[in-house]
């Protein structure tokens, strides 16, 4: 991974490759931001006059090289823009598009300024953040060829040092850390990455992160009742697991229940997507990824709360034994479900999950799951789609999502929905026979399974688990961490007594 630091050198001395400045929108032309003084006085005051007749303009996440020519150690000034007014998401997107673009090159001098509003330590963290998360790439299958290797070393050079500014550092290590392992975890082609080698991976994470952690196998979730993750794993070869893991302080008065969605394979069993909506179909567990993710950071963060994590694997594949459209499944606590279409799995193990969570007496369950096309449909390939049997709840996740640097929306669960889940047979259908809110009816049916009286909130994250376009930011393409910092922030959040 790569190395972060902290230095006092000025940026026309650091012994650096590169160095990483941020440049601003303004009536005269690019103008550089505050940090890069040191840096225009080496390059006689013509720092913005060479930025503008290369094109720059300042506007947000835009990249420009200009080459140093010898007035300063470095060969290379990046210049990256900032926008009008960056907050510090700007900041941390701004900081991994200028890391992105100097893949191959091995040690980095970043000079950016605080967010707007920002004191120094939290501008260091949302550059050493952003820095981190643009500093990645997926190489476990490579064996060669053109491919540059991220940044191997980045120095953050700026006003802010002491402890404060160190702990920030570590913070940002910290989490991006749970977003590298959910990006692996995601990329994993499934070949690599069966419901059993999800659940080794979240022991090793464990072990590594002093979690306590349980593991029911295929016997044991038929033995347990667990009727929903034993149904959609049926018909594969990689029999499914549930994997609850812990994270205890001992000052906490309350706990938090992360729930994730782990469908390491997606083919939608005998409802068979067709075959352009199956390719990445490999990111279906991101949920559970989220949730292994989150809390291996919590438990390097340690925030004063309890946190239990369920992830609930398995492999939704078509077979002589995989189950049908019209069975009826008895999901965990006895609530049966008559599956109109196999397609809509996710819903059925996270079902099991929801109830068993209920034993942990939680103040609040939060699940995570790739669950729907219709959140691409309505909010796009960026957007958490966020709803809730609380509107107290909803609205402070979506804080939470936001200040945590991942875009979320609220969207309503209109009590009209659950009619069209009604079944002849069982207590409840997974599929509507309405076309129309498919994100909404996904989070209707959840709802149904949520211990009563328990603050509860779902987050789809369809679109924004994996990015099958270009790069940005420090977004990369591929598997992106999707909600390992939301669920974080949340934990923090519970901790404080904010959520």
């Amino acid at each position: 991974m790569t190395s972060i630091s902290l230095d006092s050198a000025t940026l026309a001395g650091i012994d650096v490759d590169a160095i990483v400045i941020g440049v601003a929108p303004a009536e005269a032309g690019p103008a550089p931001a505050a940090g890069s003084a040191d840096l225009d006085r080496a390059l006689d005051g013509r720092l913005a006059e060479a930025l503008g007749a290369l094109g720059a303009t300042g506007k947000a996440g835009e990249v420009t090289k200009l080459p140093a020519l010898g007035a300063v150690a470095a060969k290379v000034v990046v210049a990256v823009g900032l926008g009008e007014k960056p907050a510090a998401e700007d900041v941390r997107r701004a900081a991994g598009a200028a890391i992105r673009s100097l893949a191959g090159t091995a040690r980095v001098a970043v000079a950016l300024p605080a967010p707007e509003g920002a004191g120094p330590a939290e501008g260091v963290e949302a550059v050493a953040l952003g820095a981190l998360l643009g500093a990645y790439s997926f190489d476990s299958y490579r064996t060669g060829g053109e491919h540059k290797s991220p940044v191997a070393e980045i120095r953050l050079v700026g006003p802010a040092s002491g402890e404060a500014a160190e702990a920030a550092v570590e913070r940002a290590r910290t989490i991006a850390a749970s977003v590298r392992l959910v990006r692996d975890l995601v990329n994993t082609p499934p070949s690599h990455l069966s419901p059993e080698d999800l659940a080794d991976e979240a022991e090793r994470v464990a072990g590594e992160a002093g979690l306590s952690i349980e593991v029911l196998d295929e016997k044991g979730l038929v033995e347990g009742g667990y009727g929903g993750i034993a149904g959609v794993g049926q018909g594969s070869v990689n029999p499914p697991r549930l994997v609850r893991l812990g994270y205890t302080h001992p000052e906490a008065s309350k706990t938090l229940a992360l729930v994730g969605k782990g469908i390491t394979f997606d083919s939608g069993g005998l409802s068979l997507k067709p075959a352009e909506a199956m390719d990445w179909m490999k990111s279906d567990m991101g949920g559970a990824a989220a949730v292994l993710g989150a809390l291996a950071g919590i438990a390097g963060l340690a925030p004063k709360v309890n946190v239990v994590g369920y992830l609930a694997i398995a492999e939704n594949m078509p077979s002589g034994t995989a189950q049908r459209p019209s069975d009826v499944l008895r999901v965990y606590g006895g609530k049966t479900v008559e599956v109109l279409n196999t397609d809509a799995e996710g819903r059925l193990v996270l079902a099991d999950a929801l109830v068993r969570s209920g034993e942990d007496s939680p103040d609040l369950i939060v699940d995570v799951a790739t669950l729907t096309g219709a959140q691409l449909v309505a909010l796009g390939t960026r957007t958490t789609g966020v709803m809730a049997n609380d509107d107290d709840a909803r609205e402070k996740v979506v804080a939470a999502a936001e200040r945590a640097g991942e875009p979320s929306w609220g969207m309503p669960l209109p009590a009209e929905l659950r009619k069209g889940l009604d079944s002849a047979v069982a207590d409840i259908a997974n599929i509507s026979g309405e076309r129309w809110g498919g994100m909404l009816v996904a989070g209707t049916f959840l709802k149904e399974f949520v211990p009563d009286g328990v603050r509860w909130a779902h987050l789809d994250i369809a679109g924004p688990a994996f990015n099958k376009g270009e790069p940005y930011g420090y977004t990369p393409k591929g598997g992106t961490g999707a909600a390992a910092r939301t669920l974080i922030q949340i934990a923090e959040d519970v901790a404080a007594g904010i959520l």
